[in-house]
Parts: C-alpha cells; structure tokens; sequence
C-alpha cells in the first residue's frame, strides 16, 4: 500500500482528504501538523521525509487571500512558489511523487472558451502569479508530479463561498452578488476522491491536469442554488463585477476543460449543483452536533 502524507492538512482540501480517507480505510496515510511540515524549511522536511518515506505528497498547502496578497507579495511568493519548489526538491530527493493543487487564476479569463492544459497561462493577479510560479518551479525541479488546477473551491469545512452565502443569507434579507464572472464550482470532496483514484491508479502520465465539478455558473447564480436548496428566503441582486471593486482583478471566464484528467485516469466527474446539495446536507448536519 502506498504510504501518502498530505501536507496543509488543517486546511479545507486538507480536512476533505481526511474525511475521504477514513471513508476509503486508508490506513498509510499521515497528517502532519503545519510545525512538522513547514514547506518554507527545507531541513524540517527532509526530516519529515526521512521519518515517513512516503511514495507519494499531496500539497494542500497555499497562500490563498486573493486580495490580500496584492499587498503580500513577498508572503505569497514564499509559499506558492519557494515552497512549492522545497516540496518538490524533497520530493526528488526521496523519490516521491507530488501531487500540487494549482488554480484557475492563472488565465487572464477574457476568452470565453474551455480552458485546456495546453492554453497558455497569463494571470491577472498576483495570487495567480505565484500559483503560475509554483507550477513551473515543480515541473523545472520534479519529473514525477501531477499538478490539478481547480476552481471555486469549498466544502463544510473552513471558510468559503457557501459557507460565506449561508451565514448572510441567515442575517440578511437582501444580498448583491457578482454575475458576470463565470466559471464552475468545485466540491473539495469531490477533489479529495478524484487525488485518491490517481494515486489508486499507480498512474506515471505525470504532468498538468485540470480539475472541478462539470458545468457551468456565475457567482450569483452559484448563490442563487444555495439559497434555493437550503429553502433560504431572500431578495438576490445581480451585479457587475464593477460594482463589487476589489483589491485584485478576478478572471470573467475561466471554465475548465477536464477530458484530459476524465480519460487518463476514467474520472467520472459529478456536476457541481448536485455536489451543492450533497455538500449543505452535509453541513446541516454537522450544525447539530
């Protein structure tokens, strides 16, 4: 049985794979705790490495604060792209296979097209700058790796849009949401799973695979579904993205096109309302416990 460490394991995609893992009786599997797996310390890796031997990393571990890291430039450049390049180094060293989640925020989004491996990457933001980086500083280091770009994350753990819209939507009776930026939503379940089944597969077409739920919708009608399966009763405005300015430019259209990663590895990909509704059951009942 493969031996697997998931580094940013407090995170939400972190806290998805455990749930997934407990689900699928994966017992080689470690979570080690952000002091014991620094990706900014390449020595506390390698002793990390040297105690774990795992053959495979799946790096959760990000600077996600889109607008913030207009700012943080420097903090965002260390973990999305030094620590992407430590991991991968130890990686190397110890010959793993890393597994590295990416975004869509590396396209520019001005083209309303699906967006394939092979479209050139032009992001519009820093965040996406430093995902972009990190990319390139894995496949430059690392010939055993998979990259996954998503989108849209969330789940029932940490903070994210549903989690966000449910909490307004319980405090407000009228909200404005962006509906022209486009793209598709992604279950962190759904992703866990799919990260499993790759490394289930024993799989070495190494490389760059695009990831999230099927389908298509904007943010507000992204909303719009949160509000209509949780029986939530509110005015929902849509609004330009001009109306809503933010510290950092968000691509309109960024649309993945998942054949590539559906026909390598025989994904069966879940469209991303029925995931919704999966995911706020899920939610609903953790708010009893």
């Amino acid at each position: 049985m493969s031996r697997i460490i998931v580094i940013g394991a407090g995170g939400q995609l972190g806290q998805c794979l455990k749930v997934v893992a407990h689900k699928r009786e994966i017992s080689s599997i470690a979570f080690p705790l952000e002091q014991e797996a620094n990706i900014l310390n390449p020595s506390l890796l390698n002793s990390l490495f040297e105690l774990e031997k795992p053959d495979y990393v799946i790096n959760c571990a990000a600077y996600t604060a889109v607008d913030k890291a207009e700012d943080e430039q420097e903090l965002a450049k260390a973990v999305n792209e030094i620590g992407a390049f430590n991991l991968a180094n130890a990686c190397k060293t110890y010959g793993s296979v890393l597994i590295h989640v990416s975004t869509d925020f590396v396209f520019e989004g001005n083209d309303v097209k699906l967006l394939t491996e092979e479209d050139i990457a032009k992001p519009i933001n820093i965040y996406g700058q430093t995902k972009l980086d990190g990319e390139l500083a894995i496949a430059e280091c690392l010939n055993a790796y998979f990259i996954l770009r998503t989108s849209w994350l969330y789940s029932e753990y940490a903070n994210n849009f549903v989690k966000t819209m449910l909490k307004l939507g319980s405090e407000r009776e009228e909200l404005s949401v962006i509906a022209d930026q486009v793209g598709t939503p992604t279950y962190a379940i759904d992703l866990a799973n799919a990260i499993f089944d790759i490394i289930d597969s024993k799989s070495e077409n190494y490389g760059l695979y695009h990831y999230s739920n099927e389908g298509v919708t904007s943010w507000f009608d992204f909303a719009k579904a949160i509000f209509d399966i949780s029986k939530m009763q509110l005015k929902l405005n849509p609004i330009p993205g001009s109306a809503y300015p933010t510290r950092a430019k968000r691509p309109l259209f960024s649309v993945m096109d998942k054949n590539k990663i559906k026909n390598t590895f025989n994904l069966n990909i879940p469209y991303w309302r029925h995931s919704l509704e999966l995911c706020i059951k899920q939610i609903e009942i953790l708010s009893k416990i």
